[in-house]
C-alpha cells in the first residue's frame, strides 16, 4: 500500500467534508472536527465575521446555512503543510460556493480539523477588474474618440452626491474609510467618504509632531498599493499622512474633505439613510441605503471628571488634540496616563525643554520596539518573511486563522521569551516606580490590543527617561485638579502649567448617538472588545471584535476601523457584504451579535 502524503491525506478529509456537505449531514461533518474545535468564518458561510466553537455549534450553523450557500470543489493548495509547534499541520485550501469564491486554511490534528478558516474572496461575476482583466484606459479604434478619463471623472464627482446618490456613505476619511472606499470602488459600488478635516491624512497630519507608527511597514500596506520597498520600517505621521492624500488621489475616490455629517436618519419604510451634510457650499441632503462609521477604533476622546477642572488656572488639553512640544518649552506639564500617547509625548516635551511628570494610574505592559518586532511581528510580517513566501495575503490570512478564544495560548509563550530577554529593562523600570503588567493571563500586549485597544507601550525610548528620571514618574489617583496643580490620592500635589490628558476613548457608538440618536447607539451597543472579561473588556464572550466589520442591530450601519493592517484585511469583508447587497444577492446572516454593553 502506498503512503499518502500530507497533502492526499488532507484532501481526502476535505472530499468527506464536501460530501457531507452535499448531502446535508450536519451532524458528520461537525463530527469530523476534533473535540475542541472551532470554524472562523469570514462572510463565506455566515455573512458574518463569525467563530463557531464545538461540534454543536459548527451544526447548527451547517443546518441553517448550507441550504443557501452550497458549497463545493474544497482543494488543498500547496504540497507541504506548515506544522505547527504542537504537531498539527497547516494546509491552504480553496473552494466555491453558489455566490463567490473562496479561500482559507485547514488545521488537522490527529486526523481531525481542529481549525477551519473559511474567507469569501471574490462575488461570481461581480470579480475585482484586476490582473487580466484590468481596464484598457485607452479607446483604440477609427471612431470619434469619447470624453477623456478626466472628463469623466469630472462628471462623476460633479453629479456623485448632488444628482445621483452614493449607495454607501462612509463617516470619516482615515485609513479604514480610505482602505474601504478603494474596496467598494473597484467593486464599482457608488460611495462618499465624508471628513471634516482638510485634505486626506489631516487626522495624522494634525497629531502632535513626533508621532511615528509603532508598527513596522510590511503589517501596514493598504489594498493594491504597497508601500515603496524604500520606505522606512516605521513611518512618520506625516509621511502616513501624505502618502494617504496620494492613495485618496490615484484610487479615485470620491472624498468629500471640509465636511461635516450632521445628522442621520434611518427610514425602515424605504430602507434608506438621510444624511445631512455640511458642506463649504452649504448642506447637502444624501440618501445611501448603507452608512458606515469609519473613525478608527475608538470613539470620542475620554476626559476624567476629575474635581477642580473647571479652577485650574492653566492649559488643559486631550492627547488627540496636543499640539506638540514647541510652545511648553520651560513650562511645567502634567501628563495624566501610561500608555503609547503618554509615552510619545512624555518624551517628547523632555526634549523640547519642558519639566514633565507622568502620571501612571494603573499598570502598563511594556515591549521594547525591536523585541516585539522580531518575536511578535517578524514571523508573519518583515523582510526575512518575505523572503521565505509569506506575502502580507498569506500573513494576513495565517492570522486570521487563530481563533481569539486560544490566541492567547499563541502569545504567552512569547512575552516569557520577552520578559526574560529584557529582564534588565524591567527590572530598571520597576526599581524607578514603574508599574508593570502583563496582562490578565500574560499574553500581553497583543492580546490587551484586541480586549481593550489600551494598557500597553511599544518602548522606542521613554522607558530609559523614567528610569533616569527625566521624566518625573507620580504613581496613583488623580483627587482633583487645585488652582496651579494635580493632587494625587498620596495627597502629594504636582505644580502644572500644562495638563494632558493621555486617558484613552470612548467606544465607537459615541459617534453614533452624536449623528444618529442615543437610542441607535445603545441598539448597537459597545465596539470593539472580545468579551474576555478582563479589565476593560466585559463578558460574556463574543468570539470576535464587537460590531466591526459585519452586520449590527441596526439594519444598514455598519463599522470600520483599526490599524492599518486591520483597515486593510477586513475592508475586503466589509466590501464584499456591501456589494452583494448593492447587487440584490442573497446573504443571511448567521449568528448576528446581540449587544451586552452600551458603551
Amino acid at each position: 500500500m502506498i503512503e499518502q502524503t500530507p497533502r492526499l491525506r488532507a484532501q481526502s478529509v476535505l472530499n468527506r467534508f464536501e460530501f457531507a456537505l452535499m448531502h446535508h449531514r450536519y451532524d458528520e461533518a461537525a463530527a469530523m472536527f476534533s473535540e475542541e474545535c472551532y470554524w472562523r468564518d469570514l462572510v463565506a458561510f455566515t455573512w458574518n465575521i463569525l467563530t463557531l466553537e464545538g461540534r454543536a455549534a459548527i451544526s447548527d450553523m451547517l443546518a441553517s446555512q448550507l441550504g443557501f450557500i452550497r458549497p463545493r470543489n474544497f482543494k488543498v493548495l500547496e504540497p507541504d503543510p506548515i506544522v505547527e509547534p504542537d504537531g498539527s499541520e497547516l494546509f491552504w485550501i480553496r473552494f466555491e460556493t453558489e455566490l463567490g469564491w473562496g479561500r482559507g486554511l485547514l488545521r488537522l490534528r490527529g486526523g481531525r480539523i481542529f481549525v477551519l478558516l473559511t474567507t469569501l474572496d471574490a462575488l461570481r461575476g461581480y470579480e475585482e477588474k484586476a490582473g487580466r482583466s484590468r481596464p484598457l484606459g485607452a479607446r483604440h479604434g477609427a471612431s470619434a474618440p469619447g470624453p477623456s478619463w478626466k472628463e469623466e471623472r469630472d462628471r462623476e464627482e460633479i453629479r456623485l452626491g448632488h444628482f445621483d446618490q452614493p449607495y454607501v456613505v462612509i463617516i470619516g476619511g482615515g485609513q479604514g474609510a480610505i482602505a474601504l472606499g478603494a474596496r467598494l470602488r473597484q467593486l464599482d459600488v457608488p460611495t462618499i467618504i465624508v471628513e471634516r478635516n482638510e485634505r486626506p491624512g489631516d487626522s495624522w497630519r494634525n497629531r502632535y509632531k513626533s508621532l511615528c507608527l509603532h508598527d513596522p511597514v510590511w503589517y501596514d500596506h493598504l489594498p493594491y498599493i504597497d508601500f515603496p520597498k524604500t520606505w522606512p520600517v516605521f513611518s512618520p505621521k506625516d509621511k502616513i499622512a501624505d502618502w494617504l492624500e496620494f492613495y485618496v488621489k490615484v484610487m479615485e475616490l470620491s472624498y468629500w474633505s471640509r465636511s461635516t455629517a450632521l445628522r442621520a436618519r434611518w427610514s425602515a419604510e424605504n430602507k434608506r439613510w438621510t444624511v445631512t451634510v455640511a458642506r463649504p457650499e452649504g448642506e447637502v441632503i444624501l440618501k445611501p441605503r448603507h452608512l458606515v462609521f469609519a473613525t478608527g477604533m475608538s470613539g470620542k476622546p475620554r476626559i476624567p471628571a476629575f474635581p477642580g477642572r473647571e479652577r485650574f488656572k492653566g492649559e488643559q488639553h486631550h492627547s488627540a488634540h496636543h499640539p506638540g512640544p514647541d510652545a511648553y518649552r520651560n513650562k511645567r506639564v502634567v501628563v495624566i496616563g501610561s500608555n503609547n500617547s503618554a509615552h510619545d509625548i512624555c518624551a517628547a516635551l523632555f526634549h523640547a525643554g519642558a519639566d514633565v511628570a507622568m502620571v501612571q494610574r494603573s499598570p502598563t505592559t511594556v515591549v521594547r520596539s525591536d523585541t516585539l518586532m522580531e518575536l511578535g511581528l517578524g514571523p508573519l510580517y518583515s523582510e526575512e518573511a518575505l523572503e521565505r513566501g509569506v506575502t502580507t495575503e498569506k500573513a494576513d490570512l495565517l492570522s486570521a486563522a487563530v481563533p481569539y478564544r486560544i490566541m492567547h495560548r499563541q502569545q504567552i509563550p512569547i512575552y516569557e521569551t520577552i520578559r526574560t530577554r529584557d529582564a534588565d529593562l524591567y527590572e530598571d523600570l520597576e526599581r524607578a516606580g514603574f508599574l508593570l503588567d502583563w496582562g490578565a493571563d500574560g499574553s500581553g500586549l497583543a492580546m490587551k490590543y484586541l480586549r481593550r485597544g489600551s494598557g500597553y507601550y511599544i518602548d522606542v525610548g521613554a522607558s530609559q527617561l523614567i528610569i533616569d528620571g527625566a521624566i518625573k514618574l507620580l504613581r496613583g489617583q488623580v483627587v482633583e485638579l487645585t488652582r496651579h496643580g494635580v493632587r494625587l490620592d498620596s495627597g502629594h500635589e504636582e505644580p502644572a502649567d500644562v495638563v494632558i490628558y493621555a486617558t484613552g476613548y470612548g467606544s465607537m457608538n459615541g459617534f453614533v448617538a452624536d449623528v444618529i440618536d442615543q437610542e441607535t447607539a445603545d441598539r448597537v451597543g459597545k465596539v470593539w472588545g472580545l468579551g474576555s472579561d478582563t479589565p476593560g473588556d466585559p463578558g460574556p464572550w463574543e468570539g470576535e471584535q464587537r460590531n466591526m466589520w459585519k452586520p449590527t442591530q441596526q439594519e444598514a450601519l455598519w463599522f470600520q476601523g483599526g490599524n492599518l493592517h486591520q483597515a486593510r484585511h477586513y475592508s475586503q469583508f466589509l466590501a464584499l457584504q456591501l456589494k452583494a447587497r448593492f447587487e440584490d444577492l442573497s446573504t443571511p446572516v448567521y449568528g448576528l451579535q446581540p449587544s451586552h454593553h452600551l458603551r
